[in-house]
């Protein structure tokens, strides 16, 4: 009888779930509106909900289930299934996720980090492949990363290292929801970006951004940054570039302290690709430890969406007992 691996991406927009087979081919595969505000009940019952309706589809019995993986956003206890706070989630807080879900299958389930389980896809499967050290970041609504090294993927010891997002790079700087302030995650991620752009606008810089919006800032993307930038948008151009060049100060200190083969930049803001990346390049070029950079390549991620169902699904079966 043929297995099958299920693999869970949660984000506070959607949820993307896939069915692999044992060699990790796709065999379904589908997205759904998460419907946070509903609260942390609804989601997961909306999750084994989408779960049994692919297995009807595809005429696939849970028996034949090997293992479930789920990548959830925020701090969690992958050990004990727990997901302790997620801040894109209304009132979740200390929800025991495989718990719940053992209500709905008898298999097992186990949770990681969305972010980690990005790293486990992109670096099984996608651009980190055959590599043992590596920094995965993912450019979103956030900075979020995942490491490898020598082979290993880095925990720490409350499962949260990697919050590179964290990294302070302005002493009092714009504030974050951590407590502090500065992080670069205020500034590298897409609604960063967007504050950066709206912060020169307000000061009377001019962008044919304002005419798109009909100078409703807050309708204003990452994606209509690098869409003016394409056309020569002189503020665009400045933002994308200024933006670059702190993720370079940021990723100089993650290469001289991690010493990474391979950095790859994923999340929905890596579409900028080397308009964003070049200047993350040189910044990195000029300012981190010669032969730590020498030995590092700074790459877009290749598996886009799909990095954080197969990485769940893989991370999930190699928990399983050999």
């Amino acid at each position: 009888m043929s297995k099958y691996v299920i693999g869970i991406d949660l984000g506070g927009t959607n949820i993307k779930s896939a069915i692999f087979n044992t060699e990790f081919k796709t065999i379904h595969e589908r997205s759904d509106t998460t419907e946070a505000a509903k609260g942390p009940a609804h989601v997961l019952y909306r999750i084994q909900e989408i779960v049994h309706e692919m297995l009807l589809i595809e005429g696939i019995h849970q028996t034949s289930i090997k293992c479930i993986g789920m990548g959830i956003p925020g701090l969690l206890n992958p050990d004990e299934g727990l997901s302790i706070f997620s801040p894109n989630f209304p009132d979740w807080e200390n929800i025991h996720v495989v718990n719940q879900m053992k209500r709905y299958f008898d298999v097992p389930v186990f949770i990681d980090n969305d972010v980690r389980v990005n790293m486990y896809g992109e670096w099984l499967f996608g651009a980190g492949a055959g590599y043992k050290n590596l920094v995965l970041i993912t450019l979103g609504t956030g900075l979020g990363s995942g490491i490898v090294n020598d082979g290993k993927a880095v925990y720490g010891a409350t499962s949260s290292a990697g919050e590179i997002g964290h990294m302070n790079m302005y002493r009092e700087g714009r504030p974050c929801r951590c407590g502090s302030s500065g992080c670069l995650g205020r500034y590298v991620s897409a609604i960063g970006m967007v504050k950066t752009l709206t912060d020169k606008l307000e000061k009377g810089r001019s962008s044919m951004i304002s005419q798109w919006v009909e100078d409703d800032w807050t309708a204003i993307t990452g994606l209509m940054i690098s869409e003016a930038y394409d056309l020569g948008d002189s503020l665009a151009i400045e933002v994308m570039h200024e933006t670059g060049r702190l993720l370079g100060f940021g990723l100089s200190n993650v290469i001289n302290l991690l010493n990474p083969e391979i950095i790859i930049v994923g999340g929905g803001m890596s579409a900028a690709g080397d308009r964003l990346l070049n200047s993350v390049r040189d910044t990195v070029g000029n300012h981190a430890l010669k032969l730590s950079y020498d030995a590092c390549k700074i790459v877009q991620a290749k598996l886009g969406g799909k990095a954080g169902t197969i990485g769940a699904a893989a991370y999930a079966n190699s928990k399983l007992p050999s």
